[in-house]
């Protein structure tokens, strides 16, 4: 373990304040990747600025949709009624990260800003069309999260920014999302993951959102899916469409815990299913 300084800001603009004149230093909530990454010295920031009595950002806010704060755990998440209600995707994501106790800690900003092809909470966001806010002492800026996202670990903040509340837009009337993630073992990151939403008139398709975990350098969404279901009849030979089309848009890797071609063949598995389950095909 490397040795570091630690704040505690309790407020935003505190730590908005010590990120601009500390160069260098992480900001930490959960710490649930972080902490492991100090502890084998793969990162060695001079200091560590904890968010957690940084009252602005935890909770979840109705605000012509919902504004969640960086700091808001996986825990409450799973909790709040607005997003049980509103976007239970999210809360099913959400209650499939890790083990209880890493549920009870980490926090859906760490999850995004740690911008790991495989982040659960990414793919209902994605599909939610969700934004980012960031914040440092010079600007606030918003982003759409999937520009948020540039490589393996790698997010569009700047040096000095800190990703503060993702903004979840109100869902359309009657959209419908499903989440389905495969792992070694129940606790394990996902091998491949995917989520999808549609708004059907009947078995027409008006609206599709489509995204990939564990299968590209980033969360992606699967724009080249989306487009062959949209304003069409949702039939045996679109649906197959749809997933030669997702399965031809991913680019997975083979490593220790899966090959290149399960990963594809999971994604084109995971987009059937879930949109069978959404066209109520197949039971839950």
């Amino acid at each position: 373990m490397i040795r570091c300084e630690y704040h505690r800001p309790a407020s935003l603009a505190a730590t908005l304040e010590l990120k601009s004149v500390i160069a260098g230093a992480r900001v930490i909530a959960g710490g649930t990747d972080l902490m492991v990454r100090l502890r084998s010295r793969e990162v060695a920031p001079p200091a560590l600025i904890s968010l957690r009595s940084v009252p602005e950002l935890a909770g979840v806010r109705e605000e012509e949709g919902l504004r969640i704060g960086a700091a808001t755990t996986f825990t409450d998440l799973i909790a709040d009624p607005d997003v049980a209600r509103d976007y239970p995707v999210l809360a099913e994501a959400a209650s499939r990260v890790g083990s209880r106790q890493i549920r009870n800690a980490g926090t859906i900003g760490g999850n995004i800003a740690n911008a790991s092809p495989c982040a659960d909470s990414a793919l209902p966001l994605l599909v939610h069309e969700a934004r980012a806010l960031l914040a440092s002492g010079r600007q606030r800026r918003e982003v759409p999260l999937r520009d948020l996202f540039v490589g393996p670990g790698a997010t569009a903040m700047e040096a000095d920014e800190i990703l503060t509340h993702l903004i979840l837009p109100p869902p359309d009337p009657g959209c419908a999302a499903v989440f389905l993630k495969q792992g070694r073992v129940k606790m394990d990151l996902s091998i491949a993951s995917v989520a999808v939403l549609l708004v059907l008139d009947g078995d027409v398709c008006r609206k599709a959102r489509i995204a990939a975990g564990s299968v590209g350098p980033t969360p992606l969404r699967l724009t080249e899916a989306e487009g062959v279901l949209e304003g069409e009849v949702v039939d045996g030979d679109r649906v197959k469409r749809a997933v030669a089309a997702a399965m031809g848009r991913v680019a997975p890797i083979s490593d220790v815990r899966a090959t290149a071609d399960y990963r594809r063949h999971l994604i084109g598995v995971f987009v059937r299913r879930a949109i069978d389950r959404l066209l109520g095909r197949e039971a839950a």
